[in-house]
């Protein structure tokens, strides 16, 4: 499912926070031996080696997180900008870019890399401690991106998302973002019941991410009102 958000105003500024965070992801990653496009990291059985070597470098192991080591304590950070693959860059990316510049706009920009980060930290460390014994690595923005769509159903419960299924050609569809979310949330918490703890996606540190991202917001603008986009133009059909 591609998704793409529609504001009822321009937005006031840039969301500098939200394209450096993917512009950062996207340094990362290509620099990494994951991508293959650095030479120096070898081919074959040297490349697989590397990458081993670099996820559990900058990876979360939830063994060694909770044995409190200090580098342990500081991978949910660096795993934040650390992917498995192309596909995994470019859908947590795709996320990120579609709802994290209103939400940057709500928040400010320092309070919301704040914001990021720290959900980022506590969905994986959540992930961590439900799998305490487990040694797979754990790496991506997702628990924090999922923080990221919490926030949002919350303040932003009505605008409007334009999505595209593949399973029905890619007709786009827009909906209210709540009902999107929710059904996103959903998926996950389903994913996570029926999960082990082996290698895969960690759906768990999604539901944890998107429900402390929720609550932060209600939390942080509950005295406020929230913001309910209506339903307007995409920027491809503004007209000059």
């Amino acid at each position: 499912m591609l998704c793409r958000v529609t504001p009822s105003r321009r937005a006031a500024g840039v969301p500098v926070v939200t394209y450096g965070l993917i512009g950062l992801c996207a340094l990362a990653f290509l620099l990494s031996p994951v991508s293959g496009a650095v030479p120096g990291h070898g081919g074959g059985d040297a490349l697989l080696a590397a990458q081993n070597a670099y996820f559990e470098r900058w990876g979360v192991i939830p063994h060694d997180l909770l044995r409190g080591s200090p580098h342990a304590l500081l991978t949910p950070l660096t795993a934040l900008f650390v992917h498995g693959g192309w596909l995994h860059l470019l859908g947590n990316m795709l996320f990120l870019h579609v709802f994290g510049a209103m939400t940057e706009e709500r928040m400010g920009r320092v309070p919301f890399l704040l914001f990021y980060l720290g959900v980022g930290y506590l969905a994986l460390f959540a992930y961590a401690a439900a799998n305490a014994e487990s040694r797979q690595t754990l790496v991506g923005a997702s628990g924090a991106i999922s923080g990221v769509l919490g926030a949002f159903l919350y303040l932003f419960p009505r605008a409007r998302v334009t999505s595209l299924f593949p399973f029905l050609f890619f007709l786009p569809l827009r909906f209210p973002a709540w009902s999107v979310l929710i059904f996103w949330f959903v998926l996950q918490w389903l994913a996570a019941r029926g999960a082990g703890e082996g290698p895969g996606v960690a759906y768990l540190a999604h539901v944890a991410g998107f429900g402390a991202g929720f609550l932060y917001a209600w939390g942080r603008y509950w005295r406020t009102d929230r913001v309910g986009a209506q339903t307007g133009a995409t920027e491809g059909e503004r007209q000059p």
